[in-house]
């Protein structure tokens, strides 16, 4: 019986994963997939800060921690944050940094959630700016 389920459940994930590779696909169905984050780069508010992507990150991992935002993927090495906004509102958000030099980091929050995204960034943006000087603002 068990060997059922788990083959009916693993038919589920290769379908609903299309074209996608099993780990996305399964990513996907389980509701943590950080694709459609990605892809929504090209509409994230961006900003850029004088301050080196490690501190960056902390910082925004502590902002986020106090706001109530619930955090369900990170990648310190890719410098991304997913999260949604809290854990009853459920629209997710990502962060994603990029090191421009040894002392500034471009930071840019994207969502489908046009709501969700300038919450986001107003939050992470406000305490970076105070904690590091802002360079540059796009969008």
């Amino acid at each position: 019986m068990v060997r059922y389920v788990v083959c009916a459940y693993l038919l589920a994930v290769v379908i609903v994963s299309g074209c996608a590779g099993v780990k996305e696909g399964a990513k996907g169905f389980l509701g943590i997939s950080t694709r459609e984050l990605e892809k929504g780069r090209k509409e994230a508010a961006i900003k850029t800060f004088q301050c080196a992507s490690s501190a960056c990150y902390d910082t925004i991992l502590a902002t986020l921690k106090k706001i109530g935002a619930y955090v369900y993927a990170e990648d310190s090495n890719k410098k991304m944050i997913a999260l949604y906004v809290s854990e009853t509102d459920t629209t997710p958000v990502g962060i994603f940094l990029t090191e421009e030099n040894k002392a500034a980091t471009r930071v840019e929050v994207s969502s489908p959630g046009g709501y969700a995204k300038e919450f986001i960034a107003g939050k992470v943006f406000a305490v970076l700016s105070t904690q590091c000087s802002s360079v540059q603002a796009v969008k």
